[in-house]
């Protein structure tokens, strides 16, 4: 029995030349939609922002609940948030746009952005996913500002008394400020799951950065790699911007000699 293997074709049979021009035409076709996927990095923008402040105002609260709080209120906060933690994030949007009784608005929002052109998204769909997204971060940002909270030494709220202050002054005054210093790490990476899920909004139908690069690989090139791998840039410049500017922040308000 003779065992014949074909012989792989030889380096030289490969037209380099064209696969060069065919990877740099599947570039230039990205350059080609850089306004395109502008509009979708400016909605990506918006939702990050109105997301995590949703989130910070709903979840310092619930934080402090559950240091300071006491009967049913801290017990719903407590499930409520292990409840949020627990279901997909996909689940939430879903839910939030099709199932929940929250009236929300038709039509679209528009707006012009200069160098960008005009900017235009559901209004439904935008709100939707900024409930979802910003309950579902309220959750952990509540745990990151409890451990913030316990973090600072029981002691600091006796000398906040000793000098005449009452409990909630005390918090507000002595305690609030330390433990906000202490949450910049973990808010630092709350913000970064926040941007990076704001991907999973297109399965309301919002039109962001990562929905926009989807339609053109879907409907008018094959440039997957390329396309996905500029908008992979773009999540990691602004990750890497907001975290060094929460690094600033961080050590311009930290105390002197001490912990932040």
């Amino acid at each position: 029995m003779v065992l014949s293997l074909a012989s792989p074709p030889a380096l030289d049979a490969v037209d380099w030349v064209a696969l060069a021009q065919f990877e740099s035409g599947d570039w230039a076709f990205v350059r080609e939609q850089l306004p395109y996927l502008a509009r979708g990095f400016v909605v990506t923008l918006l939702l990050t922002l109105t997301s995590i402040v949703l989130g910070f105002l709903a979840g310092f609260p619930m934080g402090a609940i559950e240091v300071y709080g006491r009967g049913p209120l801290r017990s719903f906060v407590y499930g409520a948030g292990v409840v949020l933690r627990a279901i997909p994030i996909v689940v939430i949007l879903v839910f939030m746009f099709f199932v929940a009784p929250i009236p929300l608005p038709g039509g679209q929002f528009a707006f012009d952005v200069p160098r960008v052109g005009s900017v235009s998204f559901g209004r439904s769909a935008f709100l939707a996913a900024t409930v979802g997204l910003g309950l579902r971060s309220a959750a952990y940002q509540a745990q990151i500002f409890r451990g913030a909270l316990q973090s600072v030494s029981g002691g600091q709220m006796e000398a906040a008394r000793s000098v005449g202050m009452s409990r909630l002054q005390g918090i507000r005054h002595v305690v609030l400020p330390q433990a906000l210093r202490r949450s910049i790490p973990g808010f630092q990476n709350e913000f970064t799951i926040v941007l990076k899920d704001t991907s999973i909004a297109f399965a309301i139908g919002l039109t962001e950065l990562f929905a926009r690069a989807d339609n053109l690989f879907t409907q008018r090139t094959t440039a997957t790699l390329e396309l996905f791998l500029f908008i992979s840039l773009v999540y990691f410049i602004m990750t890497f911007v907001t975290n060094r500017s929460l690094d600033y922040l961080g050590d311009y308000y930290a105390i002197p000699g001490g912990d932040r």
